[in-house]
């Protein structure tokens, strides 16, 4: 189980290349073809990384694609975890159950 917040793609967005390459939102935003809110929604974490979103970034900042999918996947699973999936093993239990069987 993961203790720490993975980092989302929109902090990794703003804090590893709009800060350091001194490019704004908007100028982003105009560059991939998207309106301003859509880039200030990722990185404000109000909106998930798309296939589409991840290509448009992968392109722009010469990362890959699976860069995006795999920190918004993160992000996603640590979130899931936080919420529910109480379930037990249903393998445990499957064989807690037969371990007592005869054939």
């Amino acid at each position: 189980m993961i203790k720490r917040k993975p980092t989302s793609p929109g902090e990794i967005l703003y804090e590893e290349f709009l800060l350091p390459l001194g490019i704004t939102q908007k100028e982003l935003a105009t560059h991939i073809g998207c309106d301003y809110k859509v880039i200030n929604r990722l990185i404000n974490e109000k909106t998930r990384i798309t296939p589409d979103m991840a290509l448009k970034l992968a392109f722009s900042f010469e990362t890959t694609p699976d860069f995006w999918l795999n920190a918004q996947i993160a992000i996603d699973l640590w979130n899931s975890s936080k919420k529910h999936y109480k379930t037990s093993s249903l393998i445990r239990k499957h064989r807690r159950r037969n371990k007592f069987t005869v054939n």
